[in-house]
C-alpha cells in the first residue's frame, strides 16, 4: 500500500486537473472573440514586423499576435474554440507547474491544495476565461519553468531558462517579473558557479530592448511621480487582494474590480505570522529571494503605469498575485511536517475557499457570455448591411450596447470576415437568438443600413390616394404592419404627436424609435435592401388615424 499512499496527491493533482479542464471548457464553448482580441484580429494585418511586434499598450505580444494569427490561418474566425482550448492548456500547465515547485519544499498534498486553489480561483475569472489574457497565463507558465530551471544547476537547464524568459516576454510584460527573478539566482550563485551565467540574463533583456528601441518606445506609457509615491499602497493592495481571492472571501464582481475587504486585515495577520515564523526559524532558502524580486517587479511595474482600470484589485492582476502569494509561502513553511489532522483541516479550508470561487466564475463566464451574444448580433448586423453601410461604421458602446467592441468598423471587419469566417450569427440565427442580442442587431442595423425618414407637415393626400394603404393608430391601435424593402408613406391624420418604432428581429418589442411625426403630416420610411429575408414591422401609436402606405 505503500505506493499509491505516497503517488495520492499526483492522482489528486491528474484528477484537479481533468476537472478545471472539464469546467473550463464547458463556461467558455458558448463564448466568441472579446474586446482586446478584435484588435489583433482586425488591425494587424499580414505578417509584416510592424504588425508582430507593434505594442498593445505598451506591451510586446509577438508570440500572442502570432499565435493568434496561426489559429486563425487554420481553424477561420468563425469560432474561438481553438484559442479558448489553447489558454485552457496554459492555465493547465501552470497550475501543474506550480504543483512540481510546491511540492519540492512542502508535503505534496498541501502542494496539491494549493494548486487546486490557483485552478478554480473564480476571482481572476478575466484570466481564466479571456483568451486574450493568455499575456498572464503563457508568462507564469514560463516563468515557473524558469525556476525549476534554475533550481537543476547545470548548463543545459541554463539554456532552458533563457528561453522560457525569451517565451514569458514575448507574450507579456510579466515576462520581465522572472528576468528579474532570474537576475538574483545568477547573483545569489555568482560564487559557487560564477558570473558566466549572466548571459541567460543578458540574452532576453537585449531581445527586449531591441524591441523598446524599434517599436515599444513610441507606446503610451503612464509613468508618472504621482504612480511611484503611491506603489506601496498598490503593492499592498495587490497582495491583499490575491490573498482575500485564494481564501474565498474576498469577491470580483462582473465589472472586473474588486475590494479586498477581508484581504487587507488577512493579510496584515499573515505578514505577523510570519514575522513570527521566522523568529523561530530564522533565515530564508535562498531561493527565496527570486520570487520576491519576481513578486515585487509586478506589482511595482504595474504601479508605475497605473491608470484607472488596471487597479491591483482587478480581476487579471489577480491570477500571477495568488501564484506569487503561493510561491512565497512555500519557501517560508519549506520543510514544515503537516500531521494527518492538520492536512484534514487545510483540505476543508481550501474547500470553503474554492466554493465562492466557484460561484465568481459562474458569474464571470455569464457576462461573457452576454457579451458574446451581442458581438455576434451587433457584427450581424454589419453582415446584412453590408451592401449600404458606410465604411467607417463603428461599433461604437451608444450603437453596440456594450464597449467591449470598439474596435470593430465595418471597413477592418467585413474583409476579415470574408477571407476568415466570421463568428456573426447568420439570420435565421439571429431569430432564434437571446432576447438582448435580437434588440441589439435591430439597433445596429437600423443605423448600419441606414433607416432614414423624411417628414413634411401639411401634406396630407387625398382619401382617393390610399388604395394600398394600411389603417393603424387611433382606429387600430397596437397593429403593427409588415414592411418591405424601399420607402413607406406613412400619414398621420389631424391631431397630436405621433410615434413611430420599428422592430425585426426582436420579439414583443419594437427596439428602433424614430423621431415620429406632427398630425396632418407625411412621412416617408426608407429601408435600404439588405442580405436578410426577414422583414420589419412598424408600429404606429397615434390617438388619431393613421395611414401606412406601401
Amino acid at each position: 500500500m505503500a505506493w499509491p499512499r505516497r503517488n495520492a496527491p499526483h492522482v489528486g493533482l491528474v484528477a484537479a486537473l481533468a476537472a478545471a479542464a472539464a469546467l473550463l471548457i464547458a463556461l467558455g464553448w458558448p463564448l466568441t472573440f472579446f474586446q482586446d482580441t478584435w484588435a489583433i484580429l482586425l488591425e494587424r494585418p499580414g505578417l509584416s514586423a510592424d504588425s508582430l511586434l507593434r505594442p498593445h499598450n505598451e506591451h510586446l505580444v509577438v508570440f500572442q499576435v502570432a499565435l493568434e494569427k496561426l489559429l486563425i490561418k487554420v481553424f477561420g474566425m468563425t469560432s474561438s474554440h481553438p484559442e479558448m482550448l489553447v489558454m485552457t492548456g496554459t492555465l493547465l500547465a501552470s497550475a501543474a507547474l506550480l504543483f512540481a515547485y510546491v511540492r519540492r519544499r512542502v508535503d505534496p498534498w498541501l502542494a496539491l491544495m494549493a494548486t487546486v486553489l490557483l485552478l478554480f480561483l473564480g476571482a481572476a475569472w478575466q484570466v481564466q476565461l479571456w483568451p486574450f489574457e493568455i499575456e498572464f497565463s503563457a508568462p507564469i507558465a514560463a516563468g515557473l519553468g524558469v525556476l525549476l530551471l534554475l533550481e537543476r544547476e547545470d548548463a543545459r537547464s541554463d539554456a532552458g531558462a533563457c528561453l522560457l524568459m525569451i517565451l514569458g516576454l514575448g507574450f507579456g510584460s510579466l515576462g520581465l517579473s522572472f528576468v528579474f527573478a532570474a537576475a538574483v539566482d545568477v547573483f545569489l550563485k555568482r560564487g559557487r558557479r560564477g558570473w558566466g551565467r549572466a548571459w541567460i540574463v543578458i540574452v532576453p533583456l537585449v531581445l527586449y530592448a531591441v524591441w523598446y528601441v524599434g517599436w515599444g518606445r513610441d507606446a503610451e506609457h503612464h509613468l508618472t511621480l504621482h504612480n511611484i509615491f503611491l506603489s506601496p499602497q498598490y503593492l499592498f493592495n495587490g497582495l491583499a487582494a490575491a490573498v482575500g481571492s485564494l481564501s474565498g472571501l474576498d469577491t470580483i464582481g462582473v465589472s472586473g474590480q474588486g475590494d479586498p475587504t477581508w484581504g487587507r486585515p488577512l493579510l496584515i495577520v499573515v505578514i505577523g505570522l510570519a514575522i513570527y515564523w521566522q523568529r523561530r526559524r530564522p533565515g530564508v532558502s535562498a531561493t527565496f529571494w527570486p520570487i520576491v524580486a519576481a513578486a515585487l517587479s509586478y506589482w511595482l511595474l504595474a504601479a508605475f503605469n497605473f491608470i484607472p482600470g488596471r487597479e491591483a484589485t482587478s480581476s487579471r492582476y489577480i491570477y500571477a498575485g495568488a501564484v506569487f502569494v503561493i510561491l512565497l509561502a512555500a519557501e517560508l513553511l519549506r520543510g514544515v511536517r503537516v500531521s494527518r489532522q492538520g492536512l484534514l483541516i487545510a483540505g476543508a479550508v481550501t474547500l470553503l475557499a474554492v466554493a465562492p470561487n466557484l460561484a465568481e466564475m459562474k458569474d464571470g463566464a455569464d457576462f461573457l457570455k452576454e457579451q458574446s451574444v451581442l458581438t455576434r448580433a451587433d457584427t450581424a448586423a454589419i453582415e446584412i448591411a453590408s451592401r449600404t453601410i458606410e465604411p467607417s461604421f463603428a461599433l461604437s458602446p451608444e450603437i453596440a450596447g456594450t464597449p467591449s467592441l470598439i474596435n470593430i468598423n465595418a471597413e477592418k471587419f467585413l474583409p476579415v470576415a470574408r477571407e476568415d469566417g466570421s463568428p456573426a450569427y447568420s439570420p435565421q440565427e439571429l431569430t432564434e437568438a437571446p432576447a438582448a442580442g435580437q434588440r441589439q442587431a435591430d439597433i445596429v442595423l437600423s443605423q448600419a443600413l441606414p433607416l432614414a425618414t423624411d417628414t413634411r407637415p401639411g401634406s396630407l393626400r387625398p382619401a382617393s390616394d390610399r388604395e394600398n394603404c394600411v389603417e393603424v393608430g387611433g382606429a387600430a391601435p397596437g397593429q403593427e404592419v409588415r414592411l418591405s424593402p424601399g420607402k413607406t408613406r406613412i400619414e398621420v391624420a389631424p391631431g397630436g404627436q405621433a410615434g413611430f418604432s420599428l422592430r425585426r428581429f426582436a420579439v414583443g418589442e419594437y427596439p428602433v424609435p424614430t423621431a415620429g411625426a406632427p398630425g396632418e403630416s407625411t412621412t416617408i420610411l426608407e429601408i435600404p435592401k439588405d442580405r436578410a429575408p426577414q422583414p420589419w414591422y412598424l408600429l404606429v401609436e397615434a390617438a388619431q388615424t393613421a395611414w401606412v402606405c406601401r
